[in-house]
């Protein structure tokens, strides 16, 4: 019984963390109205159906992931048609007829445009809401995944997750019961009525699109590590000998291993699924990467190289690809990459971020090491220190009893992108060339965004800033030629430049020439084009364009493109 109330306040406090933030607006919509007929609805629906998605994702492996996919594609129709309704019937009448009657049918409305209250409607909208959140997998819920894991699917997992559900339902109750009053007050006092109806409206939209950029797993998450965790982690160690006399598998993790999270994968390349279970007894190093990040790259032969040495005396590998860029979500593009970079052990697809979450990780690379009963016992984020990080591997895998290991010390032949960088040298940031996170970006104008525009490169470039030349549309992640010529120009200061490109839609091949000071590169090109600046865009990942020889400085960096389109996305050196 203890562990359950554990578990119950572990939902409770869910109300102080960021990642509850999507989840308020379709909330709060419903606080206008009884809350016995549209708020205990919503909470139940929404309860009910994270505890039955996330029974089935402890225990069913990835197929239940895939089920759960197809499930928010349906609750983000939903949740728009209800943001459409909210907003106005003029809104909502602009989209089709069919969507439009999902909408009303789901919400129906009365003659003032307001939402009645219905039963069945916030039942379903419950169902949304649960199929959509993402609760950050704190100490406490990490805790009952583990234990789901280890000792597979039984009653007691489900309960436990139904009281994590419930708590989080509770909190929220109570603040729709608050925000029913204000409203109440503010529509009362200021006649601020169809101003809040408006304004929830808006509020829903963001949510999901949020939901749909996936913010609810990765910005707010990282947002969210610091504070609640601190209190699930407080009321463990207050209530730590009973709960794991009642959560089977809690004693074997003294900390809850995030290993359980390993469900959540969307696909698994070089394996089939591994769960906790199977783990046990293992030294696990958990590596996070994504094929297209420089630094990802150039750790990755210490790690191959851990693994070809260790993997015969109980060290097991996962790289856990959680993506950065929309390509890189495609199965076809990892499996490519993990074959070009010879990645031999088993990499699960982290899609949804569920493992990142589970780890409360916040860098590419990090890596994460556990021992052999499943305890978090050393992590390392970016490059370097690979000596220290090899030394806790041959530490917990003497500690599991695994003899005879072979000496210390890995030092594989490196060249090409994978070379160690030169951060002696290196000046300049890794620069995003879509909208959402663009900085120093210095064409006259400035973006504008989603639509094609003419850019120019002015004649000067401090370091570190950049431009656009030719016909571009630049959205939130990338821009993309519309016709050629064009060109990006890049001030810099650094011995490597790498650029991450990929050709159109229908993939095909983009030439391109690079130079260095108005120049052709010479020995200082990269290892993706030759002397004379020449390069080819094949397929979507990073290449290298520039490798310096010559005393490292101030330069200016262009490369101009011969066919069209051709995506552009992030700069990045060494």
């Amino acid at each position: 019984m203890i562990v359950v109330l554990l578990v119950f306040l572990g939902g409770v406090l869910t109300i102080l963390s960021p990642c509850i933030l999507p989840v308020l607006p379709f909330v709060f919509a419903r606080s206008e109205q009884r809350f016995l007929s549209s708020g205990l609805p919503l909470l139940g629906g929404m309860a009910v159906t994270f505890a039955g998605i996330a029974s089935l994702a402890a225990v069913g492996g990835s197929w239940a992931v895939r089920v759960n996919q197809y499930g928010r594609v349906i609750a983000l129709v939903l949740l728009i048609a209800f943001a459409a309704t909210l907003l106005s019937r003029t809104l909502a009448d602009r989209l089709s007829r069919p969507f439009v009657a999902l909408g009303n049918r789901l919400m129906p409305q009365t003659p003032s445009g307001t939402p009645r209250a219905g039963v069945l409607p916030a039942l379903l909208l419950g169902v949304a809401t649960g199929l959509l959140w993402a609760p950050c997998a704190g100490p406490i819920l990490g805790l009952v995944l583990t234990g789901a894991a280890i000792s597979g699917p039984n009653a007691r997992t489900t309960v436990l997750l139904f009281a994590y559900a419930g708590g989080a339902a509770t909190s929220l109750a109570i603040a729709i019961l608050a925000g029913g009053r204000v409203f109440a007050v503010l529509k009362k006092s200021l006649g601020l009525g169809e101003w809040i109806r408006r304004s929830l409206g808006v509020a829903v939209l963001f949510a999901v699109l949020a939901i749909v950029l996936g913010w609810d797993s990765s910005v707010l998450t990282r947002l969210s590590s610091a504070g609640t965790n601190r209190w699930e982690q407080s009321l463990i160690e207050r209530l730590q000998p009973s709960a794991q006399a009642a959560l089977p598998g809690a004693a074997a993790v003294a900390r809850p291993s995030p290993l359980a999270m390993l469900g959540g994968a969307t696909a698994w390349l070089n394996s089939p699924p591994l769960t906790a279970a199977e783990l046990r007894g293992k030294v696990v190093l958990v590596d996070f990467w994504t094929y297209s990040c420089i630094n990802c790259l150039r750790t990755l032969p210490y790690v191959e190289g851990w693994y070809a040495k260790y993997r015969d005396h109980g060290l097991v590998v996962i790289g856990v690809h959680s993506p950065e860029f929309a390509f890189e979500r495609n199965i076809d593009n990892v499996r490519q990459a993990v074959h070009d970079l010879g990645v031999v052990y088993p990499v699960p697809l982290d899609n949804q971020f569920t493992i990142w979450k589970g780890f409360n990780n916040q860098f590419w690379p990090a890596h994460y090491v556990i021992d052999a009963t499943g305890k978090l016992r050393g992590q390392h984020e970016g490059e370097g220190d690979y000596a220290e990080s090899e030394r806790e591997i041959r530490e917990l895998l003497t500690e599991a009893g695994y003899k005879d290991l072979p000496p210390a010390g890995v030092a594989p032949p490196v060249g090409g992108v994978q070379a160690a960088a030169d951060l002696a040298d290196d000046q300049s940031p890794e620069t995003y060339i879509g909208y959402r996170r663009a900085e120093h970006f210095s064409s006259p104008g400035g973006f504008v965004r989603n639509e094609p525009k003419p850019y120019a490169v002015p004649p000067m470039l401090d370091v570190n800033e950049w431009a656009l030349g030719g016909t571009w549309t630049v959205d939130p992640e990338k821009a993309t030629l519309q016709a050629t010529p064009g060109r990006i120009a890049y001030g810099f200061s650094a011995r490597d430049l790498h650029l991450v490109l990929g050709p159109g839609a229908e993939g095909k091949p983009v030439r391109f020439r690079v130079l260095l000071d108005g120049r052709a590169p010479g020995v200082n090109h990269g290892a993706d084009i030759d002397a004379d600046g020449n390069g080819t865009v094949t397929e979507q990942r990073l290449y290298q364009l520039i490798r310096q020889s010559s005393p490292v400085g101030p330069h200016v960096f262009s490369i101009e493109f011969l066919d069209d389109p051709v995506q552009a996305y992030a700069f990045t050196f060494g």
